[in-house]
């Protein structure tokens, strides 16, 4: 996947790690909160900010539970 990427888009996308998961966090309206994703991603895992608007807060723990 990650050959497949620097192969379609260029060197400068292709990802560092893939990680697969079931869900993402989203609001209620749907919108994925990428603000909690890029802290996940670069292992600030003690501050993901506020979770009270997610959909359903349980993907966070997931995430987290998946990182560590």
């Amino acid at each position: 996947l990650r050959e497949h990427v620097a192969k379609e888009i260029g060197a400068i996308a292709k990802p560092d790690q893939i990680r697969f998961t079931d869900a993402l966090p989203k609001t209620r309206s749907g919108k994925i909160m990428r603000r909690i994703l890029r802290k996940i991603a670069s292992g600030d895992l003690e501050n993901v900010g506020d979770t009270s608007t997610l959909a359903d807060p349980t993907v966070v723990d997931n995430l987290l539970q998946n990182r560590k």
